[in-house]
């Protein structure tokens, strides 16, 4: 978001104007996220930016892992950190990620333990985990016999 600014010179008309980026405080960075990418896949985009933390690069990473986005990097710009994510499409212009939906959040925080991780769509989508072993899918957790909070559904 940016706002800009006219500055009067005297009796001249308005001066140049000047561009200042607005950061908005984010209660739900996670959310946030996934927002970001359910938006910039519904227009199509081919990548989207957001601003880089662990638990979001360890989200991109299970993402990666599971074959929903083609890959993700890090740029750095000054202080701030911001990931790139970058989106695969099918072969008939389909996109992968059909559906992003944030399950836990920090109004009401969802657990599962080892013998009840969720299956999303019958076992067609992921359940994106956060345990004590790391951010996980689903089925990892369930192979290593771990539970934790579920942070998203993909599918």
């Amino acid at each position: 978001m940016a706002t800009a600014v006219t500055k009067p010179t005297g009796g001249k008309p308005a001066g140049k104007v000047v561009k200042r980026m607005v950061s908005a405080l984010v209660s739900d960075p996670i959310a946030d996220m996934l927002t970001r990418i359910r938006n910039a896949n519904a227009a199509r985009h081919a990548e989207v930016k957001v601003p880089a933390s662990r638990l979001k690069l360890e989200i991109a990473r299970v993402l990666k892992d599971e074959g929903y986005i083609a890959g993700y990097d890090v740029e750095a710009d000054g202080t701030t950190q911001t990931m790139r994510i970058i989106f695969k499409s099918r072969p008939d212009r389909m996109r992968v990620i059909s559906g992003v939906k944030r399950i836990s959040r920090p109004g009401l925080r969802v657990y599962a333990r080892k013998t009840e991780i969720p299956r999303v769509l019958g076992g067609l989508g992921i359940a994106v985990l956060s345990t004590a072993e790391g951010v996980m899918s689903g089925r990892q957790a369930t192979r290593q016999g771990l539970g934790g909070e579920v942070l998203a559904y993909v599918w």
